[in-house]
């Protein structure tokens, strides 16, 4: 329910909207002029894909942002994939039996082969996942395989995985888009020419600018009807609008400001495709901060910030609030935990009780939000700055190229930033990588150094327990105290929205943002 709104705070609203009218109307008057243009000649059997910055690493095994998932999951299998609705199926691995709850067992597929050519075989797994443990490679996704004590590959097409502890996350470790199966012996340097066994090879990288990935003629899954693949870094979301409009871009997927769709779809060349998504826009904390380690101030900023008009404004109302990092509708899925909901006076109250009070200036603390030049990420530090000022917190941003903004965030550098889950918080094994003491980064995504002893305790017990009726309850607490102490403020989940050339066809959004509807999608010249 949309709450009522001080009309000081409608003033400063005001504010802000008419900036972006201001910016939308600059923006429909660009893509007129463009309109007669026509798009520079270039390979009409090569999809531009415009993406808002370079993927941090292409090796499957380190790069964990956005970009580096999604394009990775294009070229790279895990053992077992992921449906629509969160349940297992064959990938590399036709079939898997589980003995006992200390023992997996895996069988390959037959004839799989590499990029290169070389054939895939249970050393390969063996070695993807034991150089992430024993330091072949810096990973944060090192800790995801704890559980296992040893591996074995007694013949070419099977893997014995012998755990040390009862492990119900494997499974999802081991799938596409989680895990990347690569051949044996590749090391620190992979990520310059990555080979998998994917639907589409690497053919270069040009960090900055681009990443060009084509049909893999070797492929055993699907066979893309798309040759080539050219993912085109435009980080200025106005750039891109006009490159889609030229027909020099060809798509781009939820990197566009919404207020530009109703003009995108007046275009007679391109198309909108949208769905409900599970992507998570999120705000994080550094609880070590001398500032924000009281989780009374991180509750006063939840209720400063009015999650309601950001979505309205900023998202156009293709999102959806979100209360826990899971999906709405997951079985492990609560929202009975404590509300910090849009409430500035009891932001203000609850800043008086942590000991902040409003200065001669009215200002009560300074704090630094880290971004990316990503445009939907400046836009919402830039409210969320207006917002704070209203209960005397000063925000301070400071914008950077992603890879610097990336590398930040991952050291503990910073005092607030806001980053979304993609694909990764559709299981609940995301409450241990993201908050549990053991995954403080680069282990896990623990960035903001927060540790809570009785959570560990949930997320340990959730982990080894059989009874998923038992698991759930454990989620269900552990989401009541992340409600509570606040580590990271879940802002909404937003919709899937695809903005295409009708020269691409079959797409079909996918609820995380991935880039997997390329497997399936057809170019008409």
């Amino acid at each position: 329910m949309m709450m009522s709104i001080p009309s000081r705070a409608r003033h400063a609203d005001s504010i802000a909207l008419s900036g972006r009218a201001l910016a939308l109307m600059l923006f429909a008057s660009a893509l007129f002029v463009v309109t007669a243009c026509k798009s520079r000649e270039r390979d009409a059997n090569t999809v531009v894909f415009l993406i808002e910055s370079s993927p941090a690493n292409l090796d499957p095994r380190v790069g964990t942002d956005g970009q580096s998932e999604h394009i990775d999951e294009l070229m790279f299998d895990g053992l077992v994939a992921r449906d629509a609705s969160f349940h297992f199926t064959p990938a590399l691995a036709e079939s898997w039996e589980q003995p006992d709850p200390l023992t997996l067992l895996f069988h390959l597929r037959d004839s799989v082969r590499f990029h290169d050519g070389r054939l895939m075989t249970s050393r390969d797994v063996v070695f993807s996942i034991n150089s992430m443990r024993d330091g072949t490679v810096i990973s944060p996704k090192a800790a995801t395989y704890a559980s296992i004590a040893r591996m074995e590959a007694p013949d070419p097409r099977t893997v014995t995985f012998h755990l040390s502890q009862p492990d119900n996350f494997l499974l999802t470790n081991l799938s596409t888009g989680a895990l990347g199966v690569l051949p044996e012996g590749s090391g620190r340097e992979f990520w310059r020419h990555p080979i998998g066994t994917g639907p589409f090879r690497f053919v270069s990288q040009q960090i900055d600018q681009d990443v060009v990935i084509e049909r893999n003629p070797l492929a055993w899954s699907v066979a893309p009807k798309i040759p080539r693949v050219r993912f085109a870094v435009v980080p200025d979301a106005i750039t891109e609008a006009l490159e889609l409009e030229k027909g020099s871009g060809d798509v781009a997927i939820n990197s566009l400001p919404m207020d530009a769709l109703p003009v995108l779809a007046q275009r007679p060349g391109l198309r909108i495709d949208d769905a409900p998504g599970t992507q998570l826009q999120y705000l994080a904390f550094n609880v070590r901060d001398p500032l924000l380690k009281d989780a009374r101030v991180r509750q006063a900023i939840s209720c400063a910030i009015d999650s309601d008009l950001l979505i309205k404004t900023l998202i156009g109302g293709h999102a959806q609030p979100a209360e826990s990092l899971l999906p709405v509708g997951h079985w492990a899925w609560a929202d009975n935990g404590p509300h910090f909901e849009f409430d500035p006076a009891r932001a203000e109250r609850l800043l008086d009780q942590a000991g902040f009070h409003r200065g001669a200036d009215g200002v009560r603390l300074h704090l630094v939000m880290k971004t990316s030049s990503a445009e939907d990420v400046r836009l919402l530090s830039a409210v969320l700055q207006q917002q704070f000022a209203r209960v005397g917190i000063a925000l301070e941003l400071r914008s950077f190229e992603f890879a610097t903004f990336y590398s930040d965030v991952t050291r503990g550098a910073f005092q607030l930033y806001s980053l979304r889950w993609i694909g990764g918080n559709e299981q609940p094994d995301i409450f241990s990588y993201a908050f549990s003491t053991a995954r403080f980064s680069p282990r896990g995504a623990n960035r903001g150094h927060y540790s809570n002893e009785q959570l560990d305790a949930l997320l340990d017990d959730a982990a080894e327990s059989p009874d998923q009726q038992k698991r759930r309850a454990d989620y269900i607490e552990a989401q009541q105290i992340l409600a509570r102490d606040l580590p990271a403020i879940n802002l909404w989940y937003r919709d899937t929205v695809v903005v295409h050339n009708k020269r691409l066809t079959h797409i079909v959004p996918t609820p995380s943002g991935s880039f997997t509807f390329l497997e399936s999608a057809e170019l008409t010249n």
